[in-house]
C-alpha cells in the first residue's frame, strides 16, 4: 500500500537530529548548506555586529575584501560529517544536490567523498537578474599610504577600472552526489526507486541539462530568510531526481522551499532547521503558499 505524503518539520540541529532518522529511508536530500560566510553567527543565520563571527574571516576589511581559505577546508570538513550522517539514512542509489558558493564547491564535493558519496556531476542554477556586483577599488587604501597628494592620484589613475577579484555573480553551482547502488542499476531500481533521471522532465521543453535557468524568486513579506531558492527550482530538481510517494530530506530547511517543492510534487519531505524563525516561516508558507 502507497503512503500517503506527509511534510515533518523539526527544529533542531541536523547533526543530532539525523541520528535520529531511520537508515535507508529517505530517497532523495536536496539541501543548501551553510557556508561559514562572514556575517553568519553560530546557529548560521545573520548577527549582529556584537555576533560571533562563524567563519573566522578577517576583519577589519570592506565585505568584498574578506576571505579565508580556512573557510573552505572547515566547510569541507562540516559537509564530511553532515554527509556521513546523510548517507546513513538514504536508499542505495539515492541523489543527494548540494547547492554551493562556486568558490567553495571543490570543498563540497570532497567533504561529500569523504562520506562516501560518489559525485556524478556538478549542475549550475543560472539567473539572468543581475545580482550585486561586490567587487571594491583600492582607493580607501591608497588614501591611507603614507604618500602626497600628486602621488595618490597618480597611483588610482594607474589603477583605473581595477577591483578585486569578484566578477557579478550569475549562476550558483549545485553538486549531484549519489550513494552507491546494490547490485546493477537494474536490480537497485527495483528494490529502492532510486539510481536513475527521469529525463520526461524539463524546465523548457528539451531535455533535462545540467543549466538550469531560472530567475531569482520574490519573496514573501514575511520571509526574511537570506538566500531563498526558486520554488520551480527545487520541484524541477525533485521531478528530475527522484518519484511521486518517496521521501525528501532537507537538513539544511530555511525558509522551506524544499517542502513546499514536495509538497507540491506529491513527494514527503523531512525538513531540519536549526533557526526557530525560519521554522515559523516554514510552516506558515506551507499553510499559505502550497498547491
Amino acid at each position: 500500500m502507497t503512503q500517503r505524503p506527509f511534510i515533518r518539520i523539526i527544529h533542531g540541529d541536523c547533526r543530532d537530529q539525523l541520528a535520529k532518522l531511520k537508515p535507508e529511508s529517505v530517497h532523495l536530500v536536496i539541501t543548501d548548506p551553510p557556508y561559514f560566510l562572514d556575517g553568519l553567527d553560530g546557529a548560521w543565520k545573520k548577527g549582529t555586529k556584537d555576533s560571533p563571527r562563524a567563519t573566522g574571516t578577517i576583519g577589519g576589511l570592506p565585505v568584498g575584501m574578506k576571505f579565508d581559505p580556512q573557510q573552505g577546508v572547515r566547510l569541507q570538513q562540516f559537509i564530511g560529517h553532515v554527509g556521513a550522517l546523510l548517507h546513513r539514512v538514504m536508499v542505495p542509489g539515492a541523489f543527494a544536490v548540494f547547492f554551493s558558493q562556486p568558490r567553495l564547491a571543490h570543498r563540497m564535493a570532497v567533504g561529500l567523498e569523504d562520506a562516501g558519496f560518489n559525485i556524478r556531476d556538478l549542475l549550475a542554477w543560472h539567473f539572468t537578474t543581475k545580482a550585486q556586483f561586490k567587487a571594491f577599488s583600492h582607493n580607501h587604501f591608497i588614501d591611507k599610504m603614507p604618500l602626497n597628494e600628486k602621488d595618490k592620484v597618480a597611483l588610482k589613475k594607474s589603477m583605473d577600472g581595477l577591483k578585486t577579484p569578484q566578477l557579478r555573480p550569475q549562476f550558483e553551482t549545485m553538486i549531484l552526489a549519489q550513494k552507491k547502488k546494490q547490485g546493477t542499476s537494474i536490480d537497485n531500481w527495483q528494490a529502492f526507486g532510486t539510481g536513475f533521471i527521469n529525463a520526461n522532465e524539463s524546465l523548457d521543453g528539451k531535455a533535462p541539462s545540467t543549466v538550469m535557468v531560472v530567475e531569482k524568486p520574490k519573496k514573501e513579506t514575511y520571509n526574511s530568510h537570506l538566500t531563498v531558492k526558486p520554488l520551480v527550482l527545487k520541484e524541477h530538481l525533485i521531478k528530475l531526481l527522484s518519484s511521486p510517494h518517496q521521501v525528501v530530506l532537507d537538513p539544511f530547511l530555511g525558509s522551506g522551499t524544499t517542502a513546499l517543492a514536495a509538497n507540491n510534487t506529491q513527494r514527503s519531505c523531512i525538513g531540519i532547521e536549526i533557526h526557530r524563525d525560519y521554522v515559523s516561516i516554514a510552516q506558515q508558507r506551507l499553510k499559505t503558499t502550497s498547491i
